[in-house]
C-alpha cells in the first residue's frame, strides 16, 4: 500500500494496540495472500510468520473489519464519483465455482452449472461497487442464496428502491424483498433469439464485478475451509481494487 491508502485502512483497522509486527506490513502480506494465491505457510519471508499474518486476518474477519472497510471505501469511491453516498438501485447476480478437494462444509453441486462447489452472490451498483458478499453452496438456489445476502443489506442502503436481477430470482426473492423491505425487484433478461454476453442495462455492472476478480489467484477456486473466510477474501479483493482508485 501506498501512504496515503494506509491512511485510509489504519483509520479503520488500528485499535492502537502494541504489536511486534507493524499493523501495515501485516495488512500488506494478507493483500500478497489475496493476490498471488498463495498458501499461508508459503508466505514470504519479506512478511512477519504466516501465524501472526492469519491470526490478524481471523480476527478482522470475526471483528467484521473486512465488510466495515469495504463499506467505507464504497462510500468514498461514490462520493468521489459525485454520487450520493449510498445507491438507490442495485443489482444482484452469483457465480458457482469450484471448490478443492478438502473442503467439505457447505458445498454442493449447482445443476444447472454442473459445478460442485460454492455459489458467490453479489449486490453492486451502477458503478460496480459492491454492498453485499455472500458466499453459499453451490446447491443453494438463487432465491434462497439472494435472500440471505439481502440480510447483509441491512441499515447499508437507507435510499435503495430497486434491485435488478436475472430469471435466478423471479419467485420467492421477489416476494421476501417486497414484503420484508419494500424493495421493488425487476427482472432483466435478454432476448431469447440472442446467444453469448448481452450487456443489460443497469445489470452489466454486475458481471464486470465477477470480471475483476479474474485478477485473484486466491479466488480462481474456493480453497477456504469455511464460507466467513471465504466472504473475507472477496471483501479484501474488492477493498484493495476501490484503494487502487484512490488518488495519490
Amino acid at each position: 500500500m501506498t501512504d496515503s491508502q494506509w491512511q485510509v485502512v489504519e483509520k479503520i483497522i488500528d485499535n492502537q494496540r502494541v504489536r511486534h509486527h507493524s499493523l501495515r506490513t501485516i495488512v500488506n502480506a494478507i493483500f500478497w495472500i489475496n493476490n498471488t494465491g498463495s498458501q499461508w505457510r508459503n508466505m514470504e519471508s519479506k512478511y512477519p510468520p504466516w501465524q501472526t499474518v492469519y491470526y490478524h486476518f481471523r480476527q478482522f474477519k470475526l471483528r467484521g473489519i473486512w465488510e466495515e472497510l469495504l463499506d467505507c471505501l464504497a462510500i468514498d469511491e461514490r462520493k468521489r464519483q459525485e454520487r450520493q453516498a449510498t445507491p438507490s438501485l442495485l443489482a444482484i447476480d452469483s457465480q458457482s465455482i469450484k471448490s478443492v478437494q478438502f473442503i467439505g462444509e457447505d458445498t454442493g453441486i449447482d445443476g444447472n452449472k454442473k459445478i460442485n462447489g460454492r455459489k458467490r452472490t453479489i449486490l453492486v451498483d451502477t458503478l460496480g461497487i459492491p454492498w453485499c458478499v455472500k458466499v453459499t453452496s453451490a446447491g443453494v438456489s438463487d432465491n434462497q442464496a439472494g435472500i440471505v445476502a439481502l440480510e447483509s443489506l441491512k441499515g447499508k442502503v437507507p435510499r435503495l428502491r430497486k434491485i435488478i436481477g436475472d430469471h435466478g430470482y423471479k419467485t420467492t426473492f421477489i416476494q421476501h424483498a417486497y414484503e420484508k423491505y419494500s424493495w421493488k425487484i425487476e427482472i432483466a433478461q435478454k432476448p431469447e433469439s440472442t446467444q453469448g454476453f448481452v450487456p443489460q442495462k443497469n445489470r452489466w455492472q454486475v458481471e464486470r464485478s465477477f470480471g475483476w476478480l479474474n485478477f485473484r489467484r486466491r479466488l480462481a477456486k474456493d480453497y477456504e475451509k469455511t464460507v466467513e473466510s471465504s466472504e473475507a477474501m472477496l471483501q479484501i479483493a474488492y477493498t484493495t481494487i476501490l484503494l487502487n482508485r484512490l488518488p495519490n
